[in-house]
């Protein structure tokens, strides 16, 4: 039997912690509190917007509410880059975390003192709290200067999740995981049950205070493996789940550009040595919409408890992903690519007091880097903000949806990902524009251009075609060779 953990010991342990290490009190002020929700590897084309398959009644109430913006990126499609990037306002090649394991206070050139997002928030006096997967969950990556409190439920593997794993008294279990489970238990059998539990505690604990609060929440799915309580599997009919429509890679795409989707032959169950069958396909993807309706049922009940503090009128609300992910497109199953399946990220923001943006949609460019500068402005705390930041304050687009801050988004991978740095042959960098997706792989030994991609989105948004080789575009691709360079500059070896 799996083993349930008790969420009323555990919201009794860190309301006590609460009392005990928080910082004293500043005087009552509006400033708005922050509710700041982050997913694990959800893919962008499921949201209340893009896809009539995926049940999720309360992103749909959520974006009803806020700006949701249609071309949010991340920095790097893998957990720890992309959240060591957006938790500092800083690109990956100056946070300097290119992998699963480094922490940014090591690597940054001023990690010791950098200043994160929700540390720049306690330094202005608000309750800062972390509940669930922030920072990365492996290695020594979690970051106890960015909270007023000890975080909870942010360690441990994704494997470890399931109940398979916690039928196990004797002995390890035969692989580290299945990679979809269905069983017929409550959600706080999972982590996120018990996070949404957490966090809907901590927002009815602190209705009333005249402290602003932070609170960060997140949740571990819909990462591998894919697994929710069977109520939400049966939301979907199995025979309904659509194949992917551009199973095959890209047309002329280089090889460098795809992977052998190690990630989900890594979970039991799993063949390793042909490709899937339509049947595995339509199974793995119900388990990826299953994950995501569960996911939505616990933001719905921090939702709910936010409503029921009195506090929804003064919390602005960041809904976002850490970066897309890929199931079956592109003959992809995984991250760490810089498709735009990846590198896309949904993106939803409520502000209570730009009650015009309510239900409103942007095509605005955005990066996840530039939530901090935007978060900060937000709440009238960007005066002294860390003088590097690397990200642009967002803030006039939810004055005019139509409103451009950037003309480009970037986002960069190494390739191969998995296995030892030693491995590495080339690291990935990619433009995106209103129109174009550019990306130049370059030899990391030599520094010189081995491949490149281009991808018309206006007339390709599925990335079916390269058309890095057309001479008809030749001028487009030296436009955003210069543009990709600003950013990245080539340094040749």
């Amino acid at each position: 039997m799996p083993r349930f953990i008790s969420s009323n010991l555990i919201v009794s342990s860190i309301l006590l912690s609460s009392l005990l290490c928080s910082p004293t009190l500043v005087q009552a002020d509006d400033r708005p509190n922050v509710l700041f929700i982050v997913a694990d590897d959800l893919n962008c084309a499921i949201s209340p917007y893009d896809d009539p398959i995926a049940q999720t009644p309360n992103l749909q109430r959520l974006a009803e509410r806020g700006l949701t913006f249609q071309r949010a990126y991340c920095q790097q499609a893998v957990c720890n880059p992309s959240r060591s990037s957006f938790l500092t306002g800083l690109r990956p090649n100056t946070v300097a975390v290119d992998d699963l394991r480094k922490s940014f206070r090591g690597t940054a050139p001023n990690g010791k003192t950098l200043i994160t997002l929700p540390q720049h928030f306690k330094k202005h006096g608000y309750f800062c709290q972390n509940i669930g997967k922030m920072f990365h969950n492996m290695g020594d990556t979690q970051d106890r200067h960015s909270w007023s409190i000890d975080e909870v439920l942010f360690a441990g593997t994704h494997a470890d999740d399931t109940v398979f794993a916690n039928q196990y008294r004797e002995g390890p279990p035969p692989y580290k995981a299945p990679v979809a489970e269905a069983h017929d238990v409550p959600d706080t059998a999972y982590r996120d049950g018990q996070i949404a539990n957490l966090a809907a505690a901590m927002l009815r604990d602190h209705a009333g205070s005249d402290q602003p609060f932070f609170l960060a929440v997140g949740f571990w799915r819909p990462h591998l493996p894919f697994v929710a309580p069977k109520k939400y599997w049966d939301l979907y009919d199995p025979q309904a789940i659509p194949l992917p429509t551009n199973p095959v890679p890209p047309q002329d795409a280089p090889e460098i550009a795809l992977h052998d989707s190690r990630e989900i032959k890594g979970y039991g169950n799993t063949p390793k040595d042909r490709a899937f069958t339509s049947e595995e396909v339509r199974h793995f993807r119900h388990g990826y919409y299953a994950a995501i309706s569960f996911l939505d049922a616990q933001l719905g009940e921090i939702l709910d408890a936010l409503e029921a503090s009195g506090q929804a009128d003064n919390t602005i609300i960041v809904f976002t992903s850490d970066h897309g992910f890929h199931i079956g497109e592109q003959s992809l199953w995984g991250k760490t690519t810089n498709f735009e399946l990846d590198a896309r990220v949904p993106l939803i923001l409520v502000d209570p007091r730009h009650p015009s943006i309510a239900n409103q949609q942007t095509s605005a460019l955005a990066e996840l880097v530039d939530l901090y500068p935007t978060l900060a402005n937000l709440t009238g705390i960007e005066g002294d903000l860390p003088d590097n930041l690397e990200g642009d304050d967002l803030s006039p687009i939810l004055d005019d949806p139509t409103f451009t801050v950037k003309e480009a988004a970037f986002t960069q991978h190494q390739h191969p990902f998995y296995g030892s740095a030693r491995n590495w042959r080339a690291w990935g960098y990619s433009v995106r524009t209103t129109r174009w997706r550019f990306t130049e792989w370059r030899d990391i030994s030599t520094g010189s251009t081995i491949a490149e991609e281009l991808y018309d989105h206006q007339e390709d948004p599925l990335e079916t075609t390269n058309l890095a080789d057309d001479s008809q575009r030749a001028d487009v691709i030296a436009t955003l060779k210069k543009t990709l360079a600003q950013q990245f500059p080539q340094e040749k070896k």
